[in-house]
């Protein structure tokens, strides 16, 4: 849960005496075979205001691959886990551009931040008073006050949210209900407004029906979220939708294109489809866009002759009918020693499985074992970035 922050210190934090204390400390190295020393030099440093200190200086090296420019930022140990990384929020606030807005869980500003930059006007409001306390200094100059999300303080804006998905232990909640807010009370409170919620990326679609469109996001080959829009911030004729970012490259597909997807035996290449294509169940309209093929129509990998470019794509070595004897021998004769497993469709664990191969050889390769109608297959292949 790390360090349990209160207004006071927040206030230290943020003064002058605060700021010097923060650059001494953030002098010692933490690593792994320092970290008790170190602790004991800020303990003697700063006596009984160590604490905040230190902790504010590792949650800002943890940060720094998360959001951008950080090193003056306020965090929690949890508000830093549930914030939302630079590239989505930008991602994010896109929509919301030239309009007022209000963030009506804005914790320690990282939505907030985004907005600020595009929204017409924004507003923050958050029931905690250490994270709105870190928001002001996190987002100098941004209006932010005390509020419940469910009892709405602004008008005529478009709302975003984002529900925190902990308990005051640190265990995630699974349950929208649980969820705080509560995923169905947000949407009864916001039903007339132009409403943006953040949700994790393994939320049942089927918990929110009056979600208009619902898009996943992927940044850097990860699943970071699933956004559940509604009237005018969702697109017309749009109900899914994903996009993926990588670097300073983006791109999106919908559900509006066309889904024409042939079943056929795996061709010159594998493709295993980004997690955000899969999660919002785009696969066979990612497969048409690029004129792929699926191997089964219930399994999300695709296959085609030319791979799309920018992505890891697999080079078509052998396939074959799958038994782990068989897949030993040929890794043998192959002089495999090193051995990607992905797996999807049967039930195989990778790390299970690789023990039992005993791998010798120089060689490299990756299998991909999945399953066409009801027959277990491999597809030999060799891994390469298009």
């Amino acid at each position: 849960m790390g360090y349990a922050f209160t207004s006071d210190d927040v206030a230290f934090l943020r003064s002058a005496a605060g700021v010097a204390a923060l650059a001494e400390v953030n002098a010692l190295p933490f690593t792994d075979s320092s970290r008790l020393h170190d602790v004991g030099v800020a303990r003697k440093l700063l006596g009984e205001r160590f604490a905040p200190v230190v902790e504010t200086v590792l949650l800002r090296r943890r940060a720094a691959s998360k959001l951008d420019s950080p090193e003056t930022w306020l965090f929690t140990d949890d508000a830093l886990q549930q914030a939302t990384a630079s590239p989505v929020a930008r991602h994010r606030a896109a929509r919301f551009a030239g309009r007022d807005v209000h963030d009506v869980t804005c914790s320690i500003g990282a939505d907030l931040f985004a907005l600020n930059a595009v929204a017409s006007r924004c507003l923050g409001s958050d029931l905690d008073p250490v994270r709105l306390a870190m928001a002001r200094n996190n987002v100098p100059g941004q209006l932010v006050v005390q509020a419940d999300a469910l009892k709405p303080v602004s008008r005529a804006t478009a709302v975003t949210a984002d529900p925190a998905r902990r308990d005051s232990s640190g265990r995630r909640k699974w349950h929208p209900q649980d969820f705080v807010p509560p995923l169905d009370e947000l949407s009864e409170v916001y039903a007339g407004a132009d409403l943006a919620v953040k949700c994790a990326p393994g939320i049942d679609f089927a918990v929110a029906p009056w979600a208009d469109e619902i898009e996943l996001v992927s940044l850097d080959g990860a699943v970071r979220e699933a956004c559940l829009w509604t009237r005018g911030l969702a697109t017309a004729g749009v109900s899914r939708r994903a996009t993926v970012l990588h670097g300073d490259s983006s791109w999106t597909i919908t559900n509006a294109e066309p889904d024409d997807c042939p079943i056929a035996p795996p061709g010159q290449w594998i493709i295993d489809p980004d997690g955000a294509v899969v999660r919002a169940g785009l696969v066979r309209h990612y497969a048409a866009r690029h004129g792929l093929w699926q191997l089964d129509e219930r399994i999300a990998y695709l296959s085609g002759d030319t791979p799309p470019a920018g992505i890891r794509a697999f080079r078509v070595l052998e396939h074959g009918h799958y038994t782990e004897k068989a897949l030993k021998s040929l890794l043998r004769t192959r002089g495999v020693g090193r051995l990607e497993i992905l797996v999807r469709g049967l039930d195989v664990d990778p790390n299970t499985l690789r023990k039992r191969l005993k791998l010798t050889g120089s060689g490299e390769a990756t299998v991909v074992l999945t399953r066409i109608g009801s027959k277990p297959v491999f597809v030999l292949c060799e891994a390469q970035r298009t």
